[in-house]
């Protein structure tokens, strides 16, 4: 039989715990706080949830969250993350149970006092992550439901960022910069072809997708590494492709000029190669 013991009390629903081999975890059950004290041994039968973060600092924070939100608010995100992952394939830190838990009960005690906030990327973020956006709309539903509580429908992005930030392991902090760069990336490249994207295009969206990775790389990575592609192979991709060439040099004048960040060569040709895709399916349309 499992070994668990308590480390600290939560309240009378909820306590800290530790198994056997160090691992700690959130438990919830009706009353299984009450009269507990630290050290005691507990029957895990008695759990109802579980929560659990591999990590120190994730359970440092899962720890203080629990103590500052109410239970109700963790178990509804918990079940929203079990629905995203049905929806898709790409592996999502653990620490979304935090930041997106933490996020819709700062925004139901926002709606109770009546304080909303409008997201200025909304229409950015629509565009560059339908899949997490649409995402965001069903857990707004799922909430209203659950909590009869009706959010701003910009909560959406808000979500969907936060799945975003997620997928590819970084902050919110970046994932706004991320958004930012793919935004003026965009606008880069429509002045320099004198074209409007199709948004509702799959050229659009396999680009949109690598400016997503790329731009994380540009902001996680660090500076000065080499460059994968060997010279001839660089040189052939810049002879056969002078336009697009062209054109992600100026995407990396932007980021220059816009983060003071250098735009590797093999970045460079990543981004060629994109550009001729997006600007040859389009012509095939015309």
């Amino acid at each position: 039989m499992c070994v668990v013991r308590i480390k600290k009390v939560i309240n009378n629903n909820l306590l800290c715990v530790v198994d056997e081999k160090g691992g700690e975890m959130i438990v919830t059950g009706k009353g299984i706080g009450f009269k507990r004290k630290i050290g005691e041994r507990i029957d895990p039968v008695l759990f109802e949830k579980t929560y659990r973060m591999e990590g120190k600092a994730g359970q440092r924070k899962l720890r203080e969250l629990c103590g500052q939100i109410p239970i109700e608010h963790l178990e509804l995100t918990q079940s929203l993350i079990e629905y995203i992952k049905t929806q898709i394939t790409t592996p999502l830190n653990e620490s979304l149970l935090i930041t997106l838990a933490d996020h819709i009960s700062f925004a139901l005690k926002r709606k109770q006092e009546g304080i909303e906030f409008a997201n200025p990327l909304e229409g950015s973020i629509m565009s560059y992550y339908p899949t997490e956006y649409h995402l965001g709309q069903h857990c707004l539903r799922a909430i209203q439901e659950a909590a009869q509580v009706e959010l701003n429908p910009s909560e959406a992005a808000f979500i969907a960022l936060h799945i975003v930030n997620a997928e590819l392991n970084t902050s919110m902090s970046v994932m706004y910069e991320i958004t930012r760069l793919i935004e003026g990336t965009l606008e880069v490249v429509e002045y320099f072809y004198q074209k409007s994207f199709d948004r509702e295009s799959l050229d659009f969206n396999r680009f949109v997708v690598h400016l997503r990775y790329f731009a994380q790389r540009l902001f996680q990575t660090s500076p000065g590494q080499a460059d994968a592609y060997d010279a001839d192979f660089q040189e052939m991709i810049i002879r056969s492709c002078a336009q697009h060439y062209k054109c992600a040099q100026c995407i990396g004048e932007y980021i220059r000029n816009a983060y003071h960040r250098e735009v590797s060569g093999e970045e460079l040709i990543y981004l060629t190669i994109h550009l001729k895709r997006i600007n040859l399916g389009k012509r095939q349309e015309n």
